[in-house]
């Protein structure tokens, strides 16, 4: 008995020893690095870190000088260093996502700031409408401690402009053009909006007034940018085309695919083959039901007959917002019938008319809440066709006719961008939520859209959850020749020089996009470069994955567990998501 009690006294009385390993130990210095990393980012950059839902420095408003560039590169090369102590092979899994992901974005910013230098040439990145628009609108914190960080942020516009116009040296026509278009669109921000606001809060009428001559200077300070946007002389202006060399540089660095810019514009002239092949065959199947006459011997010319044809069916002007509204709880309920993913119900989303300070760009798209703003609304942007013509309008509307308008749902909204980005938010790696990565959210989406005709969707309900129909399914191959040639249009115009006329050629006759469409789509390639290539590149990288699982599941394939193990990684690269769900 006391032989027992001794060893009882000496086992209570050992001493602990940890029995982590090295790789638990390093896992755990790499959370703490992470959690630093993110702190002292926001600090650079406060107005990220109030998009993402981190508010702690809403009242600050960075000046785009020198000086913040050169804070920019101090805190890339220390973190870059940080970054370099860890061993990647004792990382796990999600930490080894984590530090690449980290690794791209410092990379990135650095090359931007030395090599893209668009500070010096593109003044549409010059905008602080957004900003206070977002101050405005969303009820994260509130109204009197949104407008008290509101007025501390306008002590800062005048100054803001004043180093923008100090940085521009040879800006190009196109961006100039932007600028302009985009800064007199947010002035309203400060003015009826700004109104608005003061009408609902409860501060003193001192504070108030400051507000409004805030405000104002402010609103001068827009003016007065906008003025000399207009009066710049552009002798010789810098092209808008990056070179090839510039653009597979930024294609590596933004992407951060599994392929290299060459190989995707490749891929995608192949992809563009294989869709008129698919597109002619249905185009076949459809003429009889349509047409009384001999279909014509050329294949485009025959798919852009039945494509006009059937893009005579779509709303009206006035009701193009209230037919999206009206599909939205289709489509959920479409998803939950055949059990193809989950989708939380708590999370609203809300449709609205586009913002002014946003117009210019797109016809449609998202705005997210933040990772620290998760119960934030999700606001789906639908562009305006007030003030367009008839000819305009009209095209425009046979563009997103009552087929296309469905997978434009299904791609903006649900289970595209929406679903996606909730998804994104719950991801348990902040890094991942922040620094997504936009060939996996272009490429979910579009993904989305095949998946969803794969299950049958369509337009008509009687028919719908069967089979698509051979309509659907031609208006889904031109859609997605969309994509396709949004990544010949890119690449053809930045690593090449493709006219006006050849894009309008290769968008009209070839992809069947109305006039509309295409002028809007050149416009967008005059200001963007990379962006148009994620579609396409996230799409084939995902359906590539879908396709690999399957052989290595088999029978024990399940498609609703592959779509939300894929989406539990948040937004990262897919061939490190291709990495974790192979493993």
């Amino acid at each position: 008995m006391r032989y027992c009690t001794l060893l009882l006294i000496s086992f209570f009385c050992m001493p602990y020893i940890s029995h982590s390993s090295p790789a638990d130990e390093a896992n755990k210095k790499f959370d703490g690095y992470k959690a630093r990393f993110v702190t002292a980012m926001w600090e650079v950059y406060p107005a990220w870190a109030s998009s993402v839902g981190y508010h702690l420095y809403d009242d600050k408003l960075v000046i785009p000088d020198a000086a913040a560039r050169e804070k920019e590169i101090r805190f890339c090369t220390q973190h870059a260093d940080s970054l370099s102590q860890f061993d990647l092979s004792q990382l796990n899994d999600a930490n080894k996502t984590d530090y690449h992901l980290i690794r791209y974005q410092l990379k990135y910013t650095m090359w931007g700031i030395k090599v893209l230098r668009t500070y010096e040439w593109d003044p549409s990145g010059y905008n602080v409408s957004g900003m206070f628009a977002e101050m405005l609108a969303n009820d994260y914190a509130p109204i009197n401690e949104r407008l008290k960080n509101l007025n501390k942020k306008l002590a800062f516009v005048p100054a803001y402009y004043a180093a923008a116009k100090e940085n521009l040296k040879n800006p190009t026509n196109e961006h100039t053009d932007l600028a302009i278009q985009q800064n007199k669109g947010g002035l309203g921000v400060l003015g009826d909006d700004l109104e608005q606001a003061l009408g609902k809060c409860t501060l003193p009428a001192a504070e108030q007034k400051e507000i409004r001559e805030r405000a104002k200077y402010a609103v001068a300070a827009i003016e007065d940018y906008i003025k000399w946007l207009g009066k710049l002389e552009h002798k010789t202006p810098r092209s808008f085309r990056l070179g090839k060399e510039l653009y597979a540089q930024k294609f590596e660095l933004e992407l951060q695919s599994g392929y290299d810019a060459a190989s995707i514009y490749q891929k995608a002239l192949l992809r563009k083959a294989e869709l008129h092949d698919k597109m002619y065959e249905s185009t076949r199947r459809l003429w009889s039901k349509y047409f009384g006459e001999a279909i014509p011997a050329d294949k485009l010319q025959a798919i852009k007959k039945m494509i006009d044809k059937l893009s005579e069916n779509h709303v009206s002007a006035d009701s193009f917002q209230t037919a999206i509204e009206q599909q939205i709880p289709e489509l959920t309920e479409f998803i939950k019938k055949k059990n193809l993913l989950y989708i939380d119900p708590s999370k609203p989303l809300v449709v609205r008319k586009e913002p002014a300070y946003m117009a210019g760009v797109a016809g449609a798209s998202i705005s997210s809440p933040g990772p620290y703003d998760k119960n934030g609304n999700t606001y789906y942007n639908v562009g305006s066709l007030e003030g367009w013509g008839k000819d305009k309008a009209e095209s425009y509307l046979r563009e997103y006719n009552k087929y296309i308008l469905q997978i434009l749902n299904i791609h903006e909204a649900i289970p595209g961008h929406y679903t996606q980005l909730v998804y994104a938010n719950q991801s348990p790696s902040i890094i991942k939520a922040i620094l997504g990565n936009n060939a996996m959210i272009e490429g979910w989406a579009v993904y989305t859209e095949l998946m969803m005709l794969e299950n049958g969707y369509d337009v008509d309900p009687k028919v719908r959850g069967v089979a698509a129909s051979a309509e659907m399914w031609l208006m889904y191959y031109k859609w997605n020749l969309r994509s396709t040639c949004n990544t010949i249009l890119d690449y053809s115009v930045h690593a090449g020089n493709m006219s006006k006329e050849e894009a309008m050629n290769l968008l009209v006759k070839e992809a069947f996009q109305q006039q509309a469409e295409a002028e809007g789509k050149w416009k967008r390639v005059t200001l963007t470069q990379v962006q148009l290539c994620c579609y396409f590149t996230g799409f084939t990288e995902i359906c590539n994955l879908r396709e690999e699982m399957k052989v290595k599941q088999g029978k024990a394939f399940d498609l609703k567990k592959f779509h939300e193990q894929f989406l539990s990684y948040g937004s990262a690269p897919v061939k490190y998501i291709k990495e974790l769900m192979m493993k």
